[in-house]
């Protein structure tokens, strides 16, 4: 490998086994966007504070912007090239577009505070759109809550027939839990919105950066005031993949109940043909593949969680290369939690739902039970003898075959 960073004080050149093992170039360069960003922002602050002339300045601003456009285009095959990870892509760019003014980028700043800040500025965009797909997804939630207000369907504990309730207190019971992931979102924000650039490898630098004038022109609320902590925090990326694995947990739940729903044995709905598939083999199927695919990718979700706990559990400050790994895991954990919410709210609104049979299985079964034991209540009945009486009659129904109604009228 040619043009490393490092290799002053090393006598031999990299084993090439090492250099592809320590590559990252071929996932971290997701982050070009967000690194662009940040190294123009950086070279304006290096003229601000008169370490770079605004001619150099504008100079590398220019060619970094001339370098997005290019990737943009398609015009690099990440697979194919030499440089370590996505940092060292672009400064290789820059030199060979700019000569020895490119090797000016990297002038107080480390690749430790220049990840961090990727990562977060990379959080943040992907955090606005998890937002803004949440709230797709929970006024949709409204709208079925709404339309279904007055529709009676069987209330279910241990999957068993339990109490009426209507459709649309159900769909609420979902657009209370994810408006809660919403809120935990929006309080990820709060704490992940602060700028790590300027730290460093760990300790800052001697030169005269502007910490405050670099995290308000990137849109953070301030900067991470220490510098250790700066470069070897990676709580934000725990903090979403959490949450992401609490949105998740509620697809998936929903998803449950969906695919129990559209059986034969429930009908509780009919899956529209545009969000169903078939059989190879038997022409009678219609599979509800988009709720199972969003029930298992809750696993993946949950899997990336628990490897970036582990990575992070035993690391000393501040920096290390096992940081690296934080990021395949949160790049699949976004995009699968994008590509869920992107399916599961149009999924929602093509499904028809079978009212009439819901509202019949929810005037049997004895689910208007628990109503009367509370009128024997009200009545001064005993909460014990109230109980052990309906369960009673509930028994003798059962053998007379006809619903506790009709046994009390004497029917």
């Amino acid at each position: 490998m040619t043009n490393k960073t490092w290799g002053g004080r090393f006598k031999k050149s990299l084993d090439s086994r090492v250099n592809q093992f320590n590559a990252s170039l071929s996932f971290d360069h997701v982050l070009f966007e967000q690194d662009i960003n940040g190294s123009q922002v950086h070279v304006k602050q290096l003229a601000k504070q008169k370490i770079l002339t605004e001619a150099e300045s504008q100079a590398i601003f220019s060619a970094l912007e001339e370098i997005r456009s290019e990737i943009k285009q398609g015009q690099y095959s990440f697979n194919e090239r030499d440089e370590e990870d996505i940092h060292m892509f672009i400064e290789q760019l820059l030199t060979q577009k700019l000569g020895e003014l490119g090797k000016k980028l990297h002038t107080g700043r480390s690749r430790n505070d220049q990840v961090a800040l990727d990562l977060r500025l990379y959080t943040r965009d992907k955090g606005y759109l998890i937002n803004e797909l949440l709230t797709g997804l929970i006024d949709c939630l409204d709208d079925l809550t709404s339309k279904h207000q007055q529709d009676l369907m069987p209330g279910y504990t241990h999957l068993q027939q339990a109490q009426p309730v209507t459709l649309g207190t159900y769909f609420n019971a979902y657009q209370s839990m994810f408006s809660r992931d919403k809120s935990r979102l929006e309080d990820w924000f709060k704490r992940m919105n602060y700028s790590p650039l300027g730290a460093g490898a760990l300790a800052g630098s001697t030169l005269p950066l502007d910490r405050e004038w670099v995290a308000k022109s990137l849109g953070f609320t301030g900067i991470i005031p220490n510098t250790i902590d700066a470069v070897s925090d990676r709580d934000f990326v725990i903090e979403l993949c959490s949450v992401a694995a609490m949105i998740m947990m509620h697809l998936s739940r929903l998803c449950e109940d969906l695919i129990l729903w559209s059986t034969q044995e429930f009908n509780f709905v009919t899956l529209d043909d545009a969000f169903a598939t078939g059989s190879s083999l038997m022409p009678n199927k219609k599979n509800p593949d988009v709720p199972e695919l969003i029930r298992g990718k809750s696993g993946r979700v949950y899997g990336h969680l628990m490897a970036i706990l582990t990575v992070m559990k035993g690391l000393p400050l501040a920096y290390n290369k096992d940081m690296q790994e934080d990021k395949e895991g949160l790049f699949d954990t976004i995009n699968t939690i994008v590509v869920c919410l992107q399916m599961i709210t149009p999924f929602l609104q093509s499904l028809i739902f079978n009212t009439p049979l819901m509202r019949t299985q929810a005037q049997s079964g004895y689910l208007d039970a628990t109503a009367i034991l509370e009128s024997l209540v009200m009545k001064g009945t005993p909460f014990r003898d109230a109980h052990h009486q309906v369960g009673l009659w509930i028994a003798e129904a059962i053998e007379k075959q006809c619903s506790l109604t009709e046994l009390l009228k004497g029917g």
